[in-house]
């Protein structure tokens, strides 16, 4: 039986196994899935596949910049535990994957994961391998690169690897220039998570949802309706200032915007500032955790 690209890419799904190892099993056996699937067993590569249905929702995030941090590139690779993330080995691979998303050229996910990762093969392959390494399921959940014409790029990782942030500036200035300012920001996104950097960019499709909730909480309040409009506007403002950025109280000195303090900064130095864009990673966003008693997993782990 022929040996296809479709048959290497289901016993990849299937066992986790890289495309190499994956194309010889059915070489040898013939193109039989199943057969295949317990040769890469008995070979020791289908270890990951056992682990591909753990949680995996601990992790780093981490960043990669350019020489002249025009470019910069942010990832997030997670793992089950956070001893993982402690793992020497596991930090070494989070840093040179940030690398590839900076330098691979790679436009989306399945671009990323094809690409070369020296004798180890594709990053699949590494990733699989890792997983079989060390012991856990892990993914390769999201990268992005940044590389707006004149700007530069600041960022800023909070708590070993927890959240990492980029800040985009516009700006003539160097990115040594703007260091101080830049970090400020990146760590005011990263206590503070503004969803948007100013009012100008929030969508119409959140203020109509927002003014939609606002006026029936208003009017569940029992508060006339000739006044609910102007309640309303208020109300939305404030909430704008929250989410944000440059409305934001800056966190180092609340007397001030981060709109201000930027200001200031730019004044400052003699060279125009403006904050172009942010980027903020926080390990697990948006994962759902599993729930478990750990005397049950420790009991688990013991063949109990």
């Amino acid at each position: 039986m022929a040996v296809t690209a479709a048959l290497v890419k289901e016993l990849r799904e299937l066992t986790g196994a890289g495309m190499m190892d994956c194309k010889k099993a059915l070489v040898e056996t013939d193109g039989n899935i199943e057969q295949a699937v317990d040769v890469l067993r008995e070979k020791g590569l289908s270890k990951a596949a056992k682990k591909a249905g753990r949680i995996a929702a601990m992790g780093l995030v981490d960043l990669a910049f350019n020489e002249d941090a025009t470019e910069a590139a942010i990832i997030e690779v997670n793992s089950e535990t956070d001893f993982v993330a402690k793992n020497p080995d596991f930090q070494g691979f989070v840093k040179r994957l940030a690398d590839l998303a900076l330098n691979g050229g790679a436009a989306d996910m399945d671009a990323f994961m094809a690409l070369n990762y020296g004798e180890e093969g594709t990053v699949q392959d590494a990733l699989t391998s890792k997983i079989s390494t060390i012991g856990e399921n892990m993914n390769i959940r999201r990268f992005e690169k940044v590389a707006e014409p004149g700007t530069v790029n600041v960022g800023y990782i909070h708590g070993g690897g927890t959240i990492a942030v980029i800040v985009t500036l516009k700006t003539d200035a160097s990115a040594e220039e703007v260091q101080t300012v830049g970090k400020d920001v990146a760590m005011q996104v990263a206590a503070m998570n503004p969803k948007y950097v100013s009012e100008a960019d929030v969508d119409e499709a959140f203020i109509a949802s927002e003014t939609k909730i606002l006026t029936e909480q208003a009017l569940n309040e029992g508060k006339p309706a000739e006044i609910v409009e102007k309640m309303i506007k208020g109300r939305l403002k404030k909430e704008l200032k929250e989410i944000c950025l440059l409305d934001q109280a800056f966190v180092k000195d609340g007397d001030i915007t981060v709109a201000k303090y930027v200001q200031n900064s730019a004044k400052e130095l003699g060279k125009d500032i403006e904050v172009a864009g942010m980027i903020r990673y926080e390990v697990g966003e948006g994962i759902e955790k599993r729930e478990e008693n750990f005397a049950e997993e420790v009991a688990k782990q013991m063949g109990k």
